[in-house]
């Protein structure tokens, strides 16, 4: 059952997908897919002053494949699981290329991606993906009407959609880098 999650947890497009498909090497998952089509498709809302139905289904279909990935995060570090830049493994499993380039950089640990370790990215892991959500809170509330008028002034808040929506998929492009590669305290 672990094993299940943790393949639903870490799913990229598949290396065929990308050949047929080449722009999807810019966006390496589901989630990121769908947080750049709703930053495109806030860019309409914001000029026009009103937010369609298609615009609110996509933003559902993005907050199904945001919370898919969290529910399955949650229980596998309630298992005690955490991002694989955060973890060790054994060199002696990883490919002679990758033993070769750790014992030259003299690294005793490496990632499964042969990576320095770096503990902290499990944090940021978590921060980018509570920043996710309250991002998408913030368009759920502009896309419906929840902030305008009194509190953000007449479609000023529609005007906000296309940075929030950036904001976004700049935060789960983050939540899939810390949990690849090292940061500023790699091997520290």
């Amino acid at each position: 059952m672990i094993e299940f999650l943790k393949a639903l947890h870490n799913f990229v497009w598949p290396d065929t997908w990308v050949a047929v498909f080449p722009l999807l090497a810019l966006t390496p998952t589901p989630l990121a897919l769908a947080t750049a089509v709703l930053f495109v498709w806030s860019l309409a809302p914001a000029f026009k002053g009103q937010v369609g139905a298609g615009f609110l289904g996509w933003l559902r279909l993005t907050w199904a494949l945001t919370l898919l990935p969290a529910v399955t995060g949650i229980i596998l570090a309630v298992s005690g699981g955490k991002v694989a830049s955060a973890v060790p493994v054994d060199l002696a499993t990883l490919p002679q290329w990758c033993q070769d380039a750790a014992a030259q950089a003299g690294l005793e640990q490496v990632t499964r991606y042969c990576q320095p370790v770096d503990p902290p990215r499990d944090l940021e892991h978590w921060m980018y993906t509570g920043f996710t959500v309250l991002s998408l809170l913030a368009v759920e509330a502009l896309a419906r009407d929840r902030w305008n008028g009194e509190f953000l002034g007449v479609n000023i808040g529609l005007k906000l959609l296309p940075v929030i929506t950036l904001f976004l998929a700049g935060c789960v492009y983050m939540i899939g880098r810390v949990a690849v590669l090292p940061g500023n305290s790699a091997g520290a």
